[in-house]
């Protein structure tokens, strides 16, 4: 007779072991920050929070030199692509792992309604909509480790193997006509100020 109740105790606690383990994981899977390679690996997106708030900057280009030049405001065409915002202001939805605010596409130069849900620890999924009726999305891969807030609440560079591959090669500066440039060139996102002037 005591065996029942030892094996059911014995089973409540690696029951509630597991659940608690499954928590623990979920939280780090939850986490958005980081570098991102997206989709056609052209470039990678460094997501960090700012004030509450997630916002991605194009941190790495595969072809560096860049520049806006879908952007609709004819002023902005020549601005460089490599630190240009994409995700912008993005807040977190109560109760779920998915946050809401606008992506800007660089490819027709316009912003649309987003959401941004991780998807693991290694995928994070991007959907934009227009009115949100027309809607699409890619699937992005972590290519850098999340990034810790500092005490001031901001968030500071990824670590310096920004841009490596999952296999942990990646180029350090990719080089086009004798240029190179580095990976990670963009330091803390929060001081950019197309996000500070929003963010504090």
């Amino acid at each position: 007779m005591l065996q029942c109740p030892r094996r059911l105790l014995l089973v409540t606690l690696i029951s509630a072991a597991i659940l608690l383990a499954s928590r623990a994981g979920s939280a780090v899977a939850a986490d958005p920050t980081g570098d991102w390679r997206v989709a056609d690996g052209v470039a990678n997106i460094r997501v960090a929070q700012c004030n509450g708030s997630m916002w991605g900057v194009v941190s790495w280009e595969q072809t560096p030199g860049g520049r806006d030049v879908n952007n609709p405001d004819v002023s902005k065409r020549e601005r460089p692509t490599l630190g240009m915002l994409i995700l912008i202001d993005m807040k977190k939805k109560p109760g779920i792992d998915q946050w809401d605010g606008q992506v800007y596409n660089a490819e027709d130069g316009k912003i649309y309604s987003s959401t941004i849900t991780p998807t693991g620890t290694d995928q994070l999924e991007i959907r934009g909509c227009v009115l949100g009726l027309l809607c699409g999305g890619e699937t992005w891969t972590r290519v850098g480790p999340p990034i810790p807030l500092s005490a001031a609440g901001t968030a500071k560079g990824a670590a310096k193997t920004v841009g490596a591959a999952k296999s942990g090669t990646a180029p350090p500066a990719a080089k086009t006509a004798g240029r190179s440039q580095p990976a990670g060139g963009v330091g803390d996102i929060c001081l950019l100020p197309d996000i500070a002037r929003f963010a504090h």
